[in-house]
């Protein structure tokens, strides 16, 4: 339980985000990205913690690169960082509905399927991950005329919770807390909404462990048990930048249809992987846009706790994934490396 905080903390806290915001956009986003990289430069230099925990992720899930790729895109990882929270502050003010058209393009390829869903109000689940800005991602789509409702942890100072919301809303982005989300979630897909989820965080002990880079990551059970529920189609999308500042594209890597998952044994364990693998798709072609310092796979299996074999029954669940090769599995079968066992 977080420990109670004094009114002249939460305002301080209040007051240095305001005045943090207000001197970023006093500049304009040219300096203050460049400024951005700098300060993700210092991070990566010092911060030797989160450097090691990326560089060993990375590692892990990306062991064919050359070790000095991999260096590079654990600093990229750090600017990535830094880059993200200069873009939030200045979304509000620079894409709009007079700007959008030069700040953002669409893939329309991947994008033509849900956009004729959208058309025809359907709803439908949208994923992403902690790749490349999901802030901006709802800001467009509500700027094309499709709000999104994304689930939201509420921040622990209320006075900056309210703030940020205000900022993410300002645009159409309507937040949904874990206070209100079931009734909230259910009358939004109802009437024909699309719930906005991050998709790739680790749910604890007791989550779902389903594939992601060849090792078993523990992933929310209801974004599948909810799509199931309401028979939603999934759609796990992504909005990266380019090389321009605050330009981005945004696209689709996967859609998943209810009727992907009718002829499966275990609908839950498919739809939970398969949304797992289109965002790892997502990362594996935009690696430095990725946040690598998270602990992703902090929670194991029970079996690999118990350093006990893989039962059978999740064993069956991999096995009937369409997609799943004998090289995969036997990774998927190897507990995580003790020198990258993130629960320590």
């Amino acid at each position: 339980m977080a420990r109670p905080r004094s009114a002249f903390t939460l305002w301080s806290q209040y007051l240095a985000a305001r005045l943090g915001d207000m001197l970023v956009n006093m500049r304009s986003p040219e300096v203050n990205l460049r400024m951005a990289s700098g300060i993700g430069d210092l991070l990566w230099r010092f911060d030797k913690r989160h450097r090691n925990r990326a560089a060993r992720n990375i590692a892990m899930a990306l062991p064919q690169l050359p070790a000095e790729e991999q260096v590079q895109i654990v600093r990229d990882s750090f600017h990535h960082l830094a880059r993200l929270a200069v873009e939030v502050m200045h979304t509000p003010r620079h894409i709009n509905p007079q700007s959008w058209t030069r700040r953002a393009a669409l893939k329309l390829d991947e994008m033509s399927p849900v956009v004729e869903m959208l058309n025809a109000h359907r709803p439908l689940l949208l994923l992403t991950g902690h790749v490349g800005n999901w802030e901006v991602m709802g800001t467009l789509l509500a700027l094309l005329g499709y709000p999104i409702h994304a689930l939201a942890r509420p921040l622990d100072n209320p006075l900056v919770n309210d703030w940020v919301a205000g900022i993410r809303e300002k645009r159409g982005l309507s937040l949904i807390t874990k206070w209100d989300a079931t009734d909230r979630m259910v009358e939004i897909i109802d009437r024909g909404g699309v719930l906005g989820f991050i998709a790739d965080q680790n749910a604890g002990d007791r989550g779902l462990f389903v594939p992601f880079f060849g090792k078993l990551a523990s992933t929310y059970k209801s974004i599948g048990l909810l799509a199931i529920a309401k028979n939603l189609p999934v759609v796990c999308g992504y909005t990266v930048r380019t090389e321009l500042p605050l330009q981005y594209v945004m696209g689709v890597a996967d859609i998943i249809y209810p009727d992907d998952w009718a002829g499966q044994r275990n609908p839950l364990y498919y739809v939970t992987a398969r949304f797992m693998r289109g965002i790892e798709t997502i990362i594996r072609r935009y690696p430095p846009q990725y946040l690598w310092l998270h602990r992703r796979w902090k929670s194991r299996p029970r079996h690999e706790r118990e350093n006990q074999p893989m039962p059978s029954s999740l064993r069956r669940n991999l096995e009937d994934l369409p997609w799943m090769d004998q090289p995969t599995l036997d990774s998927l079968m190897q507990p995580l490396p003790p020198e990258i066992n993130q629960r320590k």
